[in-house]
């Protein structure tokens, strides 16, 4: 589904300043990020081509600098159900995974940096699951490099359950998120942009914790992964 995110937010001069990204750097080295967010995009790419569900790329687009880092947010990056609180398989209901992440940007001179998104979701339907029918929920925030969030949406996302079948694919086109710069030095690895479920503090202390149930969970404990 395609989606449109158009963000007007005043972006603080302070992001191009010096030791901000001196600290920034310090706290978390951009490569070593990089490397990791390749060998997370090879594992997914893999994954898909495994599921027979394979996503083309999104097309190239021209920018003056980096982009700005774009992921999913490990607290919120899964979704489980349990029915009265029970952690336990026989109580899933409804699940979810954003699965995979894709992303381009374009800028230049003293231009907004324009983003393309193409987010991959996974959803599951366990045993105390009511209906067919499910609308799952989940927001895209940019935040600046000091983790301060300067703009956030939330979309709907429903999807209904093919009979006899507990899993289901989505994929979400996001065609524009706008970000304003200071000037035209700020680059775009001045800001993340992220994207997650909206979840219960719950859900996102077991994600948390890493804890895991798999989307197809079945009616007995054998479908369980601590």
């Amino acid at each position: 589904m395609r989606r449109q995110m158009l963000l007007v937010a005043a972006v603080l001069a302070a992001a191009t300043s010096l030791p901000a990204i001196t600290h920034a750097q310090g706290r978390n080295d951009p490569d070593e990020q990089q490397r990791r967010q390749e060998q997370e995009a090879a594992k997914k790419r893999k994954q898909r081509e495994e599921w027979g569900d394979v996503q083309g790329p999104l097309p190239q687009l021209r920018n003056a600098g980096p982009c700005p880092f774009v992921k999913s947010l490990y607290d919120a990056a899964r979704y489980v159900e349990f029915k009265d609180g029970k952690e336990a398989s026989a109580s899933v209901g409804y699940t979810g995974e954003i699965q995979g992440v894709s992303a381009g940007c374009e800028y230049k001179d003293s231009d907004p940096i324009k983003v393309k998104m193409q987010v991959l979701f996974e959803l599951g339907r366990g045993p105390t699951a009511g209906s067919r029918e499910k609308t799952y929920h989940y927001w895209i925030a940019v935040t600046d490099r000091n983790r301060e969030v300067i703009a956030k949406e939330t979309f709907d996302l429903p999807v209904t359950f093919p009979e006899g079948q507990d899993r289901v694919y989505a994929t979400e086109d996001i065609d524009e998120i706008l970000i304003p710069r200071a000037s035209s030095t700020t680059s775009g690895s001045n800001f993340e942009v992220l994207v997650g479920f909206e979840v219960t503090p719950e859900m996102a202390e077991f994600n948390r914790l890493g804890k895991r149930f798999r989307l197809n969970v079945g009616q007995t404990a054998s479908n369980t992964e601590q």
